[in-house]
């Protein structure tokens, strides 16, 4: 697994600086953001990407890869609205916003490491189509939940479906062989 856990930290550093970048552009603007409109974000960009998968015909020259940057970027502003809540204006400097990012990547990471070993690394052979189906599956699950306002019976929370969406999207940039 040495492999991956350097593979991993590879895509991050790539989605963390962008989204470092896009701090320092736009402030934290998407601290007014409600949970399901990050929802919804992530959802666009999962649609975008099954629609680029089955359509030869592309309209605009963006591929794959930028999809799952933002997915992973906006779970993880999911997650630090999850512990925040929802501010009125934007509320984190780009050090505190950055400082979130790390602690719950670093969760999220772990999550990782744990499933990863139990799984023994199945999705190394796993299509980056089923990883995107995956992607979508579980923002339908949040999006119920949602609804449910928050409440589940028997299932994972909103925060672990947005965890494993992170680690769907680094996966498949890893299979992509972006992080090269």
């Amino acid at each position: 697994m040495g492999n991956t856990l350097q593979e991993y930290d590879q895509v991050i550093a790539i989605c963390r600086q962008l989204y470092i970048n896009k701090m320092k552009d736009y402030g934290s603007a998407w601290r007014i953001l409600r949970l399901p409109s990050l929802t919804d974000q992530i959802f666009i960009k999962a649609q975008r990407i099954r629609s680029l998968q089955e359509n030869e015909v592309r309209r605009v020259d963006e591929g794959e890869a930028g999809e799952f940057i933002g997915i992973i970027n906006y779970a993880l502003m999911a997650l630090i609205q999850l512990e925040l809540g929802v501010a009125d204006q934007p509320d984190l400097d780009v050090e505190r916003a950055t400082a979130m990012y790390d602690e719950k990547i670093r969760m999220t990471k772990a999550l990782m490491e744990a499933k990863n070993h139990d799984y023994g690394e199945a999705w190394r052979e796993m299509r980056v189509s089923s990883l995107t189906d995956l992607i979508l599956q579980k923002l339908l699950r949040v999006k119920q939940i949602e609804d449910n306002k928050g409440k589940t019976l028997v299932s994972e929370g909103i925060d672990a479906n947005y965890q494993d969406m992170i680690n769907y999207a680094v996966f498949a940039l890893i299979l992509m062989d972006f992080h090269k």
